[in-house]
């Protein structure tokens, strides 16, 4: 059977020990959320200082107000990690939450051109995995499978379009991939993401999934970029492919967006170019034995991630308790499953770990949207709870 069990050394980036890393934590005692930061093998409370995620990352070097920040110490992460993952919790010990708080959620798709691809068959194959193999052979034939070096909105980008559209092998997807516009979504409300260790939703109406790897950038009201963490952007591709106007249905769903597991703070030694360069791992281990493996490398990016950014916030959108934005995936899995030409689909129990060497790992087990814990600690709750401790 996989295994979701969670360790430091499993969780944490490779440098640890110069990483400035924030996180949330539930802390029973206190009946509700607690804001912390890793300090040698213990996480340390700082809510007192910041009491949300959102606080820390709005103040003009958050870094540096992490580190200066005094708390109390909550416990080892050891001990909290292993409490983490729902079955076997002893809730009256703390356990680790998702790093975000008040942020919105939103998302960048159709920014690699390997996945935008995938999107034009799922489009194309109208939700349909068994007619997707022809599709997706029929596709590469017309345009190829590496656009990654066309500039988005360029003029050879454009000479492309008219080609395609001539050929009628045009895509509201392509036009994303290769216009000058991004597509940018919201893929979940503030407060309801889930973190590492915990059960992530499938839609029961859905029979064509998969998890979407990504870089998730954590941006303050300001539209600076104060950091990075990993998150799983999943995905229903039957459900979007029978129509873009189901996006909705498709991407925002009960537990269905898992990020995590800390948000690692931009100071001196990393930065948006290390973020440039990463490469994001993917593994799948199902309880049926099968496994499957991908990577993700953000430099194959068609759109530079502060563009990304530039045109999630600014002038003409306002996020008043800043954002994170899931960067896109390069990776679309379509390894066979369950039968020849079928694709990869999730299936329930599968182990996902998402991982950087700059971040971490973010582990998750695929469930039934309606078998993960219901989403029930909202903005409203989360005001009441820091009131309640004299911290507004």
């Amino acid at each position: 059977m996989p295994d979701l069990s969670l360790t430091p050394r499993t969780t944490l980036p490779d440098d640890a020990t110069a990483a400035i890393l924030l996180g949330r934590v539930w802390r029973p005692d206190r009946g509700g959320p607690a804001i912390v930061t890793l300090r040698g093998e213990d996480l340390v409370d700082i809510t007192a200082s910041f009491p949300t995620s959102r606080d820390l990352c709005e103040q003009a070097d958050p870094a540096a107000a992490l580190q200066a920040a005094t708390g109390e110490p909550v416990g080892p992460l050891s001990a909290i990690l292993a409490n983490t993952p729902v079955d076997g919790r002893d809730r009256t010990k703390p356990w680790l939450l998702s790093p975000l708080d008040l942020q919105a959620v939103k998302a960048a798709g159709v920014t690699f051109a390997v996945s935008m691809l995938e999107r034009v068959i799922e489009e194309k194959a109208r939700g349909n995995p068994a007619a997707a193999a022809a599709i997706r052979e029929e596709i590469g034939r017309l345009i190829g499978d590496d656009l990654s070096k066309l500039k988005p909105g360029s003029p050879e980008a454009m000479q492309l379009k008219e080609v395609l559209t001539a050929q009628g092998a045009w895509s509201q997807y392509l036009e994303v991939g290769i216009g000058p516009d991004a597509e940018i979504f919201t893929k979940a409300p503030p407060m309801s993401t889930v973190g590492t260790g915990f059960d992530a939703g499938l839609h029961p109406s859905s029979s064509w999934n998969n998890p979407e790897p990504e870089i998730v950038l954590v941006v303050a009201s300001t539209g600076k970029i104060v950091g990075a963490t990993l998150g799983n952007d999943v995905n229903l591709r039957d459900v979007e492919g029978r129509s873009a106007l189901l996006l909705g249905k498709a991407k925002d769903n009960n537990a269905a967006a898992a990020v995590g597991p800390f948000i690692r703070l931009f100071d001196a030694g990393f930065t948006l170019d290390h973020i440039r360069r990463t490469t994001v791992t993917l593994t799948v281990a199902g309880e049926d034995g099968f496994t499957l493996e991908g990577s993700s490398s953000i430099a194959k990016i068609s759109r530079d991630p502060a563009d990304l950014v530039a045109q999630m916030i600014g002038p003409h959108h306002q996020y008043p308790d800043g954002a994170a934005l899931y960067l896109g995936t390069m990776f679309a899995p379509i390894k066979d499953r369950d039968a020849p030409g079928g694709g990869f689909t999730h299936h329930y129990g599968d182990i996902v770990t998402i991982a950087a060497p700059e971040l971490g790992s973010l582990t998750n087990r695929m469930k039934r949207t309606d078998a993960c814990e219901p989403w029930t600690y909202g903005a409203s709750h989360l005001m009441r709870h820091l009131a309640g401790r004299g911290l507004l």
